[in-house]
């Protein structure tokens, strides 16, 4: 490893990963141009609108704020994560279900946010939902829809693991 690189490994959608990087690099940059993980977008690269929003250790983060180097030793989940063998993530599916995606560029950091939302609170309110989207920003929807998908995304996961339990 050369002088001017810096060794680092990480857990990212459930896949160890080790490998030498520039110092310098953002998450955001790591996860997009060297890893090849695109659903990860790079929106205003200030941390405002949240289309880069990732999953670290259980919180979500703009991943255009944060240093691939502070990933070191950390578990990350980007929304190629949420793949499932059995069809698209329930999120996903609610997403869909209520037209809660137009142009689709602001969807990936949702989703994340989402997630994130759902592995703190899985029956948030609306009050709670409104608050965990607080650093996304949709230009095309107006957030209901958005808001609707999540509200159903949480029933859909709540019987998902009910069904999974029984």
């Amino acid at each position: 490893m050369g002088k001017n690189r810096y060794h680092l490994r990480f857990t990212l959608n459930g896949e160890e990963k080790s490998l030498d990087i520039e110092p310098g690099i953002s998450a955001l940059e790591l996860f997009r141009d060297i890893l090849g993980q695109k659903g990860t977008k790079e929106g205003c690269g200030i941390g405002e609108c949240g289309a880069c929003t990732v999953i670290v250790d259980g919180q979500a983060v703009n991943a255009c704020l944060m240093f691939a180097a502070q990933l070191d030793g950390r578990d990350v989940l980007t929304v190629e994560g949420l793949n499932r063998n059995d069809g698209i993530h329930p999120i996903q599916q609610s997403f869909a279900k209520h037209h809660a995606v137009q142009c689709g560029f602001c969807t990936p950091g949702i989703l994340m946010s989402t997630q994130a939302l759902f592995a703190e609170n899985p029956q948030p309110s609306r009050k709670e939902i409104v608050k965990a989207l607080a650093g996304n920003l949709c230009r095309c929807t107006g957030y209901q829809s958005i808001i609707a998908g999540i509200e159903d995304a949480a029933d859909r996961c709540r019987k998902e693991v009910k069904r999974r339990k029984e």
